[in-house]
């Protein structure tokens, strides 16, 4: 079987943080991007624990679908296997410097939030119990100020062979 486009990317080079992880194109002309959101350094940090990434993404999925302006564009949020950062699907053929101001926006508010998170409960959650909003709004807060505060050009375009 042929590799896939990510397990290609060399992760003993790759830096925290917002890729383009590929480019759907539908038919009728539609295109849907999808990002990474490198929160850790891969095999060189220790990665985000599950419950601060099942906090994180219940935030940010709830946060990015009722965004004003990008709300009807979000796809998907979720975390990856790896537990070093989330995707995101957006409609649109996008690039990473188009949603640096939205990462920012949205990894700044997962650090200040304070609440009840939202679907935590046995109704809305099929692990409501795996979360930890300390840890989420330190992980956030990290990357936020570590890697979006000033993002450079080498944290938008994967790393070349």
């Amino acid at each position: 079987m042929e590799k896939i486009a990510s397990f290609k990317i060399d992760h003993t080079r790759l830096l925290r943080g917002i890729y383009v992880s590929r480019k759907d194109y539908l038919e009728g002309g539609d295109v849907v991007t999808t990002f990474d959101i490198r929160m850790k350094l891969p095999n060189r940090e220790p990665a985000v624990s599950q419950s601060a990434l099942h906090t994180i993404e219940h935030l940010a999925a709830t946060y990015l679908r009722n965004h004003k302006q990008w709300g009807d564009k979000i796809i998907y949020w979720g975390p990856m296997g790896c537990c070093t950062g989330n995707y995101l699907l957006l409609k649109g053929d996008l690039e990473s410097h188009d949603i640096v101001p939205l990462m920012q926006e949205l990894f700044h508010w997962v650090s200040e939030f304070d609440g009840e998170i939202p679907g935590a409960n046995a109704h809305d959650c099929g692990n409501y119990m795996l979360n930890n909003l300390p840890m989420a709004k330190w992980e956030a807060r990290k990357y936020y100020i570590e890697v979006l505060q000033n993002i450079q050009p080498e944290n938008l375009v994967y790393p070349e062979d």
